[in-house]
């Protein structure tokens, strides 16, 4: 595809039933049916075919919207995991402290 890069093509391809391919279809099919209804038509029976055309068109840009989601949030991560890498100094791991130690004795009250 043409808007993604060629290391995008090394990610696992997303689910096919995913949210964006869920939401961009049903308000296709939502924007097909008020068509009609704007133009005085049954909303369902008429322009049936416009109707399943425009649900898979939606299905079909939400799943590659899906996968440029996919490749934005993998590179950020990369360069974050990079950067945690070339400045381990900002970094430092925190010391582990118990339960006991976080939170105030218990002194019950009679």
């Amino acid at each position: 595809m043409w808007f993604l890069p060629e290391e995008a093509k090394d990610l696992p391809p997303p689910s096919l039933f995913n949210m964006n391919s869920a939401w961009l279809a049903f308000s296709a099919g939502l924007a097909s049916m008020f068509h009609n209804a704007i133009n005085h038509k049954p909303p369902l029976k008429s322009g049936v075919h416009r109707l399943v055309l425009m649900t898979t068109i939606g299905w079909y840009v939400g799943y590659h919207v899906t996968k440029r989601e996919h490749y934005y949030f993998a590179k950020v991560d990369r360069d974050m995991k990079e950067y945690i890498q070339l400045h381990p100094d900002n970094f430092v791991a925190k010391d582990k402290k118990t339960f006991a130690e976080i939170v105030e004795p218990f002194i019950p009250v009679r």
